[in-house]
């Protein structure tokens, strides 16, 4: 199973991809460098680094069922590889920041228009304001039956968590009225 992690820059999909791979991460993380000012909308100070095309890892869930996780970068500029990758995937985590939920609207609109199931997962950064599930719905306009879980990239077993709700949500069938 094809699998895409998406969210805005810096959302932590590079974090998430890395801790739950079962196999060394391909990575494309390069330094940021000049070039990007004026161009990525980026408000971390203390971020250095950046994804240019993608990230990978491997996950077996059993003999005969492994999820393929493509971690796509988060800048519009790379929009168009983050439609490469969904090509072929079953469905997208969309991680978020909640101090940054409106850099999140242009990566959900990208995943309904490329037709792909998603979960979102927010991600609990330290100091991030912590807005009740209702809330973050309604803000991100997300159907009820749209998957919205906390995550911590940095934690394996919260990051499987995120995952696992992405993955229930895909196998669940579709009522008959909905086919």
């Amino acid at each position: 199973m094809k699998i895409m992690v998406a969210g805005h820059f810096g959302a932590g999909k590079s974090t998430l991809v890395h801790g739950l791979s079962q196999i060394p991460p391909v990575s494309t993380e390069e330094v940021m460098t000049s070039a990007g000012v004026g161009i990525d909308h980026t408000p971390l100070p203390t971020k250095s680094t950046t994804t240019v095309a993608m990230d990978f890892g491997r996950l077996h869930l059993s003999n005969d069922l492994v999820l393929y996780l493509f971690g796509a970068p988060g800048q519009a500029r790379f929009f168009p590889v983050l439609e490469d990758l969904a090509v072929g995937a079953l469905g997208a985590l969309v991680l978020t920041d909640t101090r940054r939920l409106a850099d999140t609207y242009p990566i959900l609109q990208l995943i309904e228009d490329l037709n792909l199931s998603y979960a979102v997962a927010v991600n609990r950064f330290d100091g991030a304001p912590v807005i009740d599930d209702q809330r973050l719905r309604q803000v991100m306009d997300l159907a009820d039956d749209t998957p919205l879980v906390a995550c911590d990239a940095r934690e394996r077993s919260s990051s499987r968590d995120a995952l696992i709700a992405l993955v229930s949500h895909l196998l669940t069938p579709l009522p008959e009225a909905a086919r």
